[in-house]
């Protein structure tokens, strides 16, 4: 964990304002398995994950794909990458985790809060049915659109908007997973997650060490939270500022 704070601290401190760069043209999703089997054994089963639908999916999502060109050598190590204003891909070990504590079923539907770069809505349309997306920043939110669509992820639907309100229209969901953080869980998600559904979703103070939550929902409505780890994730944005 030690490691995974240095290098959060030190994206903060370098480069993420640069502008994304991305560039995916020409490179296919099947290049670099090798890195992604191993990236899989010794920074995700090493650490338990054993949900085979997860470890599966996180060996076939093509991960270089979702950042900028200059750093896409580094996009199967042990640590997030800036992706451009102000925002990161979470470290695998950490999207492996919070996609394992959702305990997903096949025909499941998913809210993602922070569509990023487009990574963890890939990661969940490997597994479930059904991956509503909700990003706030427009030029993320329009390069994750085209991105999961040439990538052929069509059960994804994408939606700018203020994520702390969701995605009522849809609602509700068997689960839903919150990539950035707030300092309190957001009373309209809890409305739109579905009884006997989970949450996972950082909560903390910005710019500090959060704490990992598991939120579960029991079948006459009652809700109940189990701290994980501490993690440190960017803010949860509630108006855009670039």
């Amino acid at each position: 964990m030690l490691r995974y704070f240095v290098s959060i601290f030190l994206l903060l401190a370098f480069g993420l304002l640069t502008p994304p760069g991305f560039e995916t043209q020409g490179i296919l999703p099947e290049e670099r398995s090798q890195e992604r089997i191993l990236m899989v054994k010794t920074q995700i089963q090493a650490r338990g994950i054993s949900d085979n639908q997860v470890l599966e999916a996180m060996k076939k999502v093509p991960r270089h794909l979702f950042v900028p060109s200059k750093y896409q050598n580094g996009a199967y190590g042990d640590f997030p990458l800036p992706i451009g204003y102000g925002q990161t891909i979470s470290q695998p070990y950490i999207v492996a985790l919070m996609t394992q504590l959702l305990s997903l079923k096949p025909k499941d539907k998913v809210l993602e809060i922070g569509t990023g770069s487009g990574y963890q809505a890939a990661i969940l349309a490997e597994i479930v049915e059904e991956v509503y997306t909700v990003e706030i920043i427009e030029p993320l939110f329009q390069q994750a659109t085209e991105r999961l669509k040439r990538l052929g992820y069509k059960k994804v639907m994408t939606l700018r908007a203020d994520g702390y309100f969701g995605w009522k229209e849809h609602a509700p969901f068997d689960a839903i997973i919150v990539t950035a953080a707030a300092d309190h869980i957001p009373p309209p998600l809890l409305e739109q997650l579905k009884r006997g559904g989970r949450m996972c979703l950082p909560v903390g103070p910005p710019h500090q060490v959060q704490r990992l939550v598991l939120v579960r929902k029991g079948q006459k409505g009652e809700v109940s939270t189990e701290d994980i780890l501490p993690v440190s994730f960017v803010p949860l944005r509630r108006t855009e500022k670039e």
